[in-house]
C-alpha cells in the first residue's frame, strides 16, 4: 500500500477535475492542464475530493505509479490556481538577459547572441540580472529552466554561468593557489 498514493486530493473551490478515457483534465481560474494516466492507474472525484486508485496495490512497480500519479494530479491543482515559478540569475561581466515577445536573448560571453524560443505555457520576465520564469505545469518550467541553465553552467574558478537563485557554487582554487599551497 502506497501511503502517499492512498490519501485524497482536496479539490479547491473554483476547480474542476474530469477523469475520462485514461486522461485527466484539471481547469482552474489561470488555465487547463490534461494528463494521461498509466492503463493500471484510475481516478475517482467524488465532489471536493479526489482518489487515486491501482489496479494491484502488492505490486511494486503499481505502488509507484499510485504515489506519482496522485502528486503530478495534486501539480496540476496546484498549478491551475498559483502557478509554479523557477528564477535563474547570471554571474558574470557582460552577461545580460532580455525578454522580447515568446524569446529570451542571453549575452553569455560568447562572440554571438544566445536566443532561446519559449515554449508555449511559459512566461518570462528580467529583472536586474534575475530571469523568472512562470507557468502552471511545473514540470515544463523545470525542464526550461534546465535548458536555460545548461546554455552556460556556472564555472567552478570564478563562479561565472547561469544559476539557480540561492544556488551555491563550489569553487576551486586556481593555478596561482595551488602553487603557493605547495611551498
Amino acid at each position: 500500500m502506497s501511503r502517499l498514493g492512498a490519501k485524497p486530493i482536496v479539490i479547491p473551490s473554483g476547480v474542476t477535475v474530469k477523469a475520462a478515457d485514461g486522461f485527466v483534465a484539471v481547469k482552474g481560474p489561470k488555465t487547463e492542464l490534461k494528463l494521461k494516466l498509466h492503463p493500471h492507474v484510475s481516478l475517482k472525484v467524488n465532489g471536493s475530493e479526489a482518489l487515486v486508485a491501482v489496479v494491484d496495490p502488492e505490486s511494486k512497480f503499481d505502488r509507484s505509479l499510485w504515489g506519482l500519479s496522485r502528486k503530478l494530479i495534486l501539480n496540476m491543482i496546484v498549478g491551475v490556481t498559483a502557478g509554479f515559478s523557477k528564477q535563474l540569475e547570471l554571474v558574470g561581466i557582460g552577461f545580460k538577459v532580455a525578454v522580447v515577445g515568446s524569446k529570451v536573448n542571453l549575452d553569455l560571453g560568447f562572440s554571438h547572441p544566445v536566443v532561446y524560443e519559449l515554449p508555449k505555457g511559459i512566461e518570462a520576465k528580467v529583472e536586474k540580472n534575475i530571469l523568472t520564469l512562470t507557468s502552471a505545469d511545473k514540470q515544463l518550467v523545470g525542464q526550461v529552466a534546465a535548458q536555460i541553465r545548461k546554455l552556460r553552467k556556472p564555472e567552478p574558478y570564478k563562479g561565472k554561468g547561469i544559476r539557480y537563485v540561492g544556488e551555491a557554487v563550489r569553487q576551486k582554487a586556481g593555478k596561482a593557489a595551488k602553487a603557493t599551497a605547495t611551498k
